[in-house]
């Protein structure tokens, strides 16, 4: 057992949640946001703007076309997998083998992919540690057996992780369809938690493919979270702090919600409200990249995301064009209801003496 672990020491194998669950699906979520994510927006931005160079294809394998964006959108399995290898400390070889594991992981997962790629590319990175410069031939050994191993890996698992993550989705989604206030309440806090906890929001909705109206309800409870912090912190942490989480992470506040968790009360509160408000008032769908349903205000990339759903929405037919109902509801979903909410509800906190001024300055 102590040369297992001394093994596993030396090989900086370390298996945890933190490594895995923290760690390794944040970097996916990386990932995905520099292929999929940015391929999408690259497409978007080339048809609404006309932009010639965007949207003209650029080369052509096996007579299919393919744009810039949508030559980002296909690599988004690579892109996951190596970006989870960098997570997990992998040497130079076992990380670029695991390009061919993600690409093959994602593509057997079908619309699951991601679930399949986090699964697979964490097992085949571990064991590509494992044999990484154990030989004298290490150029050959470890480039075979990672690859081998995540091929192998990939037929085994991936069709059947992507399928239950579809499923799982699916089961949200249709629920959501079915009850969208309280399952607006549900999708909204739970994924609005995630977001500011440290782990990858953003992962969990790209695994579980989740768009529609549960895709909004996300959408709600992440922008609950980064703008109701933002706003109610702005007498501590001013134009900087307002910044910093309202368009880059709420994760900021972990530390003082540690030290007094009453200090989340508002925000999830605020996510509770907001959720059901987007499904069944204004009726806010996400029908973009389902990774962008659980990035909120981030580089305002959850609200790129609904624009570009409702340009697929309109090149499908299934809408007939953008209108100001939809872009009041977007607004004030993502911005104007957090931003009046949640400091009442911190307000009415501070006056029983639960909140104190000062507990949300960050260093």
């Amino acid at each position: 057992m102590k040369s297992l672990k001394a093994f596993l020491a030396r090989k900086d194998i370390v298996i945890s949640l933190r490594r895995y669950g923290i760690d390794a699906m944040g970097a996916m979520a990386q990932g995905l946001f520099c292929s999929l994510l940015i391929g999408t927006i690259i497409n978007a931005l080339g048809t609404q703007l006309h932009i010639s160079f965007l949207i003209a294809p650029v080369v052509t394998v096996n007579d299919v076309a393919y744009t810039v964006g949508s030559l980002a959108t296909i690599m988004s399995g690579p892109a996951m997998a190596v970006a989870i290898g960098y997570a997990l400390r992998c040497p130079p070889l076992v990380l670029f083998s695991l390009i061919t594991v993600g690409f093959a992981s994602n593509a057997l997962g079908g619309a699951g992919g991601p679930l399949a790629v986090l699964f697979v590319a964490i097992f085949t990175a571990e064991i590509g540690k494992a044999v990484s410069k154990e030989t004298k031939v290490d150029i050959l050994v470890t480039p075979l057996v990672t690859i081998g191993t995540g091929v192998a890996l990939s037929a085994w698992w991936a069709p059947a992780l992507g399928s239950a993550a579809m499923k799982v989705g699916g089961i949200v989604m249709w629920a959501t369809n079915l009850q969208p206030f309280w399952m607006g309440v549900l999708v909204s806090v739970v994924i609005g938690i995630a977001l500011t906890l440290p782990i990858s929001s953003a992962a969990i909705c790209a695994a579980l493919g989740l768009t529609g109206i549960a895709g909004g309800a996300a959408v709600a409870g992440c922008c609950a979270q980064m703008v109701g912090f933002a706003v109610m912190s702005f007498p501590e942490n001013r134009w900087s702090g307002l910044m910093a989480q309202g368009l880059g992470t709420s994760m900021l506040q972990m530390g003082n919600i540690v030290k007094n968790p009453k200090i989340w009360i508002a925000p999830i509160l605020t996510s509770a409200i907001t959720g059901p408000l987007a499904t069944c008032l204004f009726h806010l769908e996400m029908n973009g990249a389902p990774v962008s349903s659980g990035m909120g205000t981030s580089g305002l990339v959850g609200q790129i995301g609904v624009y570009t759903g409702w340009i697929d929405d309109i090149a499908r037919g299934s809408k007939a064009a953008v209108t100001s109902g939809d872009w009041i509801g977007l607004i004030l979903i993502s911005f104007l209801l957090p931003a009046v909410i949640c400091p009442l509800i911190n307000l009415a906190l501070k006056k029983i003496g639960w909140v104190k001024d000062g507990d949300m300055t960050l260093s």
